[in-house]
C-alpha cells in the first residue's frame, strides 16, 4: 500500500491560466480563460464540463504536455514547464503494449526509470493487487475486459508513487454496469493509496459521486464557472446515488452546466 496523505497541504496551484489557438483561419481562439484554484495533497479534484470545453486541455497543461499562453501552474510551489517524472496520466483508452503480458505492462515506467528488475517487479505486484488483478500477471490485453485493461493502466500510472494521478475520461468507453464498478474501484484505489487525483469527465454524476471538490467548465472561452465541495463521507456506494442529498449536488451541478438533459 502507498503512503497516505492528510488533506491541507497545497499541492497544485494555477493563476490566471489561458491557453489560446491559432484557428486556420488565422483567427485567435481562446480554448481556456483565466483558471485560478488551488488542489491541496490528498483531494480528488473531479474537472466536469461538455465535450469540447476545454477540460482535457486544462489537464494537458497541468500534466506539462501543452504550455500556458497566459499564467502560471505551480507544483510544490515550482513552475511546470514540461512533463513531469512525478505524476501518472491514465487516458481514455488504456494505450497497453499488446506483446507486453500485464506485470510487463505495469513494470513499464520502472524500466524507463532504471530501477533493478526485483524492484520493478515487486512495486509493479503491489499495483496489480491494489488495483485488482492478482491472477492475471500472465495475461495480455486481448485477453482482458475494456475495464481491466483501464485497471492495468492505473496500476502502471501508480507503479512509481507518483504525487499526482491525471486521469482524462478513463472509463468513456466503458459500458455503463462497468463504469460504475469501475467508480467503485478507483474510489477504493484512491483512498487505499492516498494518491491526490484531478478526474477529467462530462458525466454529472461521476463527478459527484468520486470527488471531494468539482470544478464546473463554463463553455468556451473556458474557465472554472464554480468550485463545487461534495460533503458526502467516504466510503460511498452506489446506492448513495439515489438519495436526496446526492440528487441535491446532481441538480446544482447540472444548473451550472445549463444541462437540461439525462445526468449520466
Amino acid at each position: 500500500m502507498l503512503a497516505s496523505h492528510s488533506i491541507g497541504e497545497r499541492l497544485i496551484q494555477f493563476n490566471g491560466v489561458a491557453k489560446v489557438y491559432n484557428a486556420a483561419d488565422g483567427k485567435a481562439v481562446r480554448a481556456v480563460d483565466s483558471v485560478t484554484a488551488e488542489i491541496d495533497r490528498g483531494e480528488f479534484i473531479a474537472i466536469l464540463g461538455p465535450s469540447g470545453c476545454g477540460k482535457s486541455t486544462l489537464m494537458m497543461m497541468l500534466a506539462g504536455l501543452l504550455r500556458p499562453s497566459e499564467g502560471s501552474i505551480l507544483f510544490k510551489d515550482k513552475l511546470i514547464t514540461g512533463p513531469q517524472e512525478d505524476f501518472g496520466i491514465v487516458f481514455q483508452d488504456a494505450v497497453l503494449f499488446p506483446w507486453r503480458n500485464v506485470r510487463e505492462n505495469v513494470e513499464l515506467p520502472g524500466e524507463v526509470e532504471g530501477l533493478s528488475r526485483n524492484d520493478r517487479r515487486t512495486r509493479a505486484q503491489k499495483m496489480i493487487d491494489l488495483v485488482g488483478l492478482s491472477g492475471f500477471e500472465n495475461k495480455f490485453p486481448n485477453e482482458l475486459s475494456g475495464g481491466m485493461q483501464q485497471r492495468v493502466a492505473i496500476a502502471r500510472a501508480l507503479s512509481l508513487n507518483p504525487s499526482l494521478l491525471l486521469m482524462d475520461e478513463p472509463f468513456g468507453a466503458l459500458d455503463a454496469m462497468t463504469r460504475e464498478q469501475m467508480n467503485l474501484e478507483l474510489q477504493r484505489i484512491s483512498l487505499e493509496s492516498g494518491a491526490t487525483v484531478v478526474f477529467v469527465t462530462h458525466s454529472i454524476a461521476e463527478a459527484a459521486f468520486l470527488a471531494d471538490r468539482v470544478f464546473v467548465m463554463s463553455g468556451r472561452p473556458s474557465t472554472v464557472r464554480e468550485i463545487v465541495p461534495i460533503d458526502i463521507p467516504r466510503p460511498r456506494d452506489i446506492d448513495l446515488m439515489a438519495s436526496d442529498k446526492f440528487g441535491t449536488y446532481v441538480a446544482h451541478l447540472r444548473d451550472l452546466l445549463e444541462v437540461r438533459g439525462d445526468a449520466s
